[in-house]
């Protein structure tokens, strides 16, 4: 309950910031779904049959991709591991193809088959813990997304080894939220904005075609805190850092839920948080997983392979790195944070 008030607190910040600028018709609908709240703002196009196929879908999208639910396509795969492919849904191949991407240009930074590591560390549920070493060893024996077999012709997926497990919780929602924007665009809505428990996107523009104004959100504060403002026009913004989902042991130190599927422990990358910006969501959600996963060098290789999309990077020691495309669009304003200066 306490991440779900978290998350909450960015989506009114979020639309807080911007409703002043937009007039609407029926005010922005939120929902859970996704295992998140979900917000979105059609403004000026928002009518409640508008909004009601938005959610719909939502619903449909978690009802084929969901991990944590009995009977989902995903789950259906899980259970089958090491036995035979399964049948499942077009879309979710379109996604867990998207996610072996990733997983390639990463080298493995991010993987959808870090199933069983998320299970044993079990963060952001009620049963989270430190793992003894033996467990971790156990479970990083079990992923490797190289493992997944994807027949497009027959429609299947499949894991090679028995007690593998897909979980989509680092692309999901990007392409969900792509999808909402989509739905958006078929119904001639103009401007909107969508908030899937942080992957934003700003559709089309504010009022007068000018830039939607997103905080990125300071990792060391409450939800809702923010160092900065980035301006964007019809760009989703991703950000993956310690501050998501975590939690402290009884010595109070802080395990976030990045998990390295190398090492099995949360991600020291010498990162706070990394937020992507980019034309797709899913993409924005593939690489801010990876690139706060692979560090700074590696993570700002990767991100400026990919068209269209930049980068935010935000150091322990409180600097910050933008890639070239954002430099300009960037506002700091928190005076605890500073910009260092291009590396390149």
């Amino acid at each position: 309950m306490k991440n779900i008030i978290k998350i909450f607190t960015l989506a009114l910040f979020f639309f807080l910031v911007n409703l002043s600028s937009c007039s609407q018709s029926v005010p922005a609908q939120t929902e859970f779904v996704l295992g998140t709240i979900c917000s979105v703002n059609l403004f000026e196009g928002g009518t409640q049959k508008r909004y009601a196929a938005i959610f719909a879908r939502l619903r449909e999208i978690e009802d084929v991709m969901s991990a944590n639910r009995a009977g989902t396509d995903l789950d259906r795969i899980n259970r089958n591991a090491g036995i035979a492919p399964v049948a499942v849904d077009p879309e979710l191949i379109a996604v867990l193809e998207r996610a072996l991407v990733y997983a390639k240009i990463s080298d493995g930074a991010f993987d959808p088959t870090v199933g069983p590591l998320v299970k044993l560390w079990g963060i952001g549920s009620d049963n989270a813990r430190v793992p003894a070493q033996d467990e971790i060893d156990s479970v990083l024996a079990l992923i490797d997304w190289r493992d997944l077999i994807i027949d497009k012709a027959a429609g299947t997926a499949f894991l090679r080894r028995p007690g593998m497990t897909l979980d989509l919780g680092a692309i999901a929602k990007g392409y969900a939220a792509d999808e909402a924007v989509r739905l958006a665009e078929q119904n001639r809505v103009k401007r909107a904005l969508i908030d899937l428990g942080g992957n934003i996107f700003a559709y089309g523009a504010r009022a007068g075609s000018a830039p939607w104004r997103i905080g990125i959100q300071d990792p060391r504060d409450a939800r809702g805190a923010y160092i900065g403002v980035i301006r964007v026009i019809n760009k989703s913004v991703v950000t993956s850092g310690i501050y998501e989902r975590y939690f402290e042991d009884d010595d109070g130190t802080r395990y976030h839920h990045l998990l390295s599927t190398h090492e099995g422990y949360p991600v020291n990358s010498g990162l706070l948080s990394v937020a992507i910006i980019a034309d797709h969501s899913i993409d924005a959600d593939g690489l801010s997983t990876s690139a706060f996963t692979l560090g700074y060098e590696k993570g700002r290789a990767l991100v400026e392979s990919v068209p269209g999309a930049d980068a935010i990077f935000i150091f322990e020691d409180s600097g910050i790195r933008l890639t070239a495309g954002v430099a300009a669009a960037f506002t700091l304003s928190n005076t605890d944070y500073y910009l260092l200066p291009d590396a390149d």
